[in-house]
């Protein structure tokens, strides 16, 4: 197996391609040692505790692969090394950056991986090394991938709270856990195919890297095989085990010396911040939709990405677009406005989709129009479906407050979605053919967007939710690329040979966020004026970055 042909580091050092004829690496090593999370946009922000004013940061996942794009071709990178340890990204993120590694190995550039705790995740990462060290104390599991769900209805029961659910897809299952005590038979089965595809993905690339098969690996997972650093070492999926400071020792042996000053490294947040923007004139945009779709207040605002996306309309710099989606969908009439801008976008410049984490309802619906569509194997996407939930509150108001709440109305259904009564059927079948009006438009902007019949959309949709792998295989999505591999397609189509990426919505300043642009300039001032006003909620301003866990539950 070609991770356990290399025993010694001097050894390895004479085989890698990007050694020197001595046998040494040389150049600089590109470190990847970072405990800020990889998110869709990086950045920084501020927070207000109880323990006084922190900050947080995230790293860019498109700087993250084009860093390591760059890598590739600079001479001045000889080697990679990566500490898995305090990595945190989503599934579809790891696989991007995955593949980034794989190219970087590929291209004669070593990269060795290390830490101390394994798991699905940061295996999953890892096993893209050339090279994986343990900490001898370490080691964890792989368990396979599970969703667990919650359904309350026995606790609504109990408070006399009514829910009712109107919905047009057997698989659209968001709404189930008010109005179920167990998963539906639908639920269930869509979980298990999609669970099952993202897993195979993750084995089929870990038992690649290994050099092993699928079923070897599956057998190890499923005999929990995998628990001591030993057992890792024992079963060829980790090449050795090391103290830290013996690492350093290794890495030193790979550069021909003994004295860990003398290699040379490169943290990889300067080297993302030493990446080439390249000509003003012509430009690739990368549109964002990360987050659920709101009409205000939350991630995703309709009418605000609306208006940035006919700004980048307007805009005669910009030769063409990438539509980032990385959300779970959201309000109809919000993400509809989307849908819209990026239909007249359509028509003045090449736009393409590139998904995320997930792609799912709504974020299906905003980007089905993209005249093509990528996405990682590991993507959930799809969901097409529609569901509304109408909760009366007035029965368990009785019974636990003993209030009684009585509704006097103008007509005979004044009071219909008050909140205080359950509908009646009439009511219901009104609600229920808002919900089909809906779904029937929902699958018509896909049959034309997707190039295929209304029918087949109908057979593949019904709320349910699949692998970005799968969603290739019935027409739901185009190909498997990274972020930063549609750039590059995106770039093609439009001819270009060099380009600036543009991101969008343009991020503000944090004093641009909390006061505003007029007052930017003198924001020291500001500040200190602000937090000695009296009845200032700074909490309540205060710009925030939310960074979601890897998902397997979609709206």
């Amino acid at each position: 197996m070609r991770k356990k042909l290399f025993a010694l580091a001097m050894c390895a050092a004479l085989c890698f391609a990007a050694a020197a004829k001595d046998g040494f690496l040389k150049g600089k090593l590109l470190r990847i040692d970072i405990t800020d999370a990889v998110a869709e946009r990086g950045g920084k922000s501020l927070s207000l505790s109880l323990s006084g004013v922190g900050s947080s940061s995230t790293v860019s996942l498109l700087g993250m692969e084009r860093s390591l794009a760059k890598a590739v071709t600079d001479d001045r990178i000889a080697a990679v090394y990566i500490n898995f340890d305090h990595f945190t990204a989503s599934t579809s993120s790891i696989e991007e950056i995955r593949g980034c590694l794989t190219r970087l190995s590929a291209a004669g550039k070593p990269v060795i991986a290390y830490g101390a705790s394994l798991d699905n995740a940061s295996y999953y990462l890892a096993s893209a090394a050339d090279r994986i060290f343990l900490h001898p104390q370490g080691g964890g599991a792989l368990t396979g991938l599970a969703s667990t769900q919650p359904f309350v209805k026995d606790l609504l029961d109990t408070l006399a709270i009514d829910v009712q659910l109107i919905r047009h897809g057997k698989f659209k299952s968001a709404g189930e856990m008010y109005i179920r005590n167990d998963i539906s038979p639908e639920n269930r089965e869509q979980y298990e195919v999609l669970l099952g595809s993202v897993w195979s993905t993750i084995c089929a690339q870990i038992a690649e890297s290994r050099g092993i098969s699928p079923e070897a690996l599956t057998a190890m997972v499923d005999g929990l095989s995998l628990s001591t650093a030993r057992t890792w070492l024992e079963n060829g999926l980790v090449d050795g085990l090391k103290y830290r400071d013996e690492m350093e020792e290794y890495l030193c042996h790979l550069f021909g010396t003994d004295q860990p000053e003398r290699v040379k490294t490169v943290d990889i947040i300067d080297y993302i911040d030493d990446l080439k923007k390249g000509p003003k004139g012509r430009k690739v945009a990368v549109i964002y939709a990360n987050g659920e779709i709101v009409r205000e207040g939350g991630d995703i605002v309709g009418e605000k990405l609306s208006a940035t996306i006919a700004k980048v309309r307007a805009d005669s710099s910009v030769k063409a677009v990438v539509f980032r989606v990385n959300s779970p969908g959201g309000e109809v009439v919000a993400a509809d406005m989307i849908r819209r801008e990026i239909e007249l976008l359509g028509k003045t410049k090449p736009v393409v989709a590139s998904y995320g984490a997930y792609a799912a309802s709504g974020g299906y619906l905003i980007s089905a129009g993209c005249s093509k569509i990528f996405t990682d194997a590991t993507t959930l996407t799809g969901s097409i479906g529609v569901f509304g939930l109408v909760p009366s509150f007035g029965r368990a108001i009785r019974k636990n407050l003993k209030v009684n709440m009585v509704s006097v109305g103008t007509n005979a259904h004044s009071a219909m979605g008050s909140g205080m009564q359950a509908l009646s059927d009439e009511e219901l079948a009104w609600y229920q053919e808002e919900i089909e009006g809906i779904y029937d438009t929902f699958v018509g902007v896909v049959s034309e967007g997707r190039g295929i019949s209304k029918e087949a959309v109908d057979s593949i949709a019904q709320g349910r939710v699949w692998s970005g792998k799968d969603a290739i295989g019935i027409g739901l999505a185009d190909d498997t690329a990274s972020l930063l591999e549609a750039i590059e397609y995106v770039a093609d189509v439009a001819g270009l040979d060099s380009y600036r990426i543009a991101e969008y919505p343009e991020k503000k300043s944090f004093y641009k966020e909390l006061f505003g642009d007029e007052k930017e300039k003198n924001a020291p001032l500001v500040v200190a004026e602000a937090l000695l006003k009296p009845g200032f909620n700074a909490i309540a301003r205060m710009p925030y970055i939310s960074i979601d866990p890897v998902k397997t539950l979609t709206k």
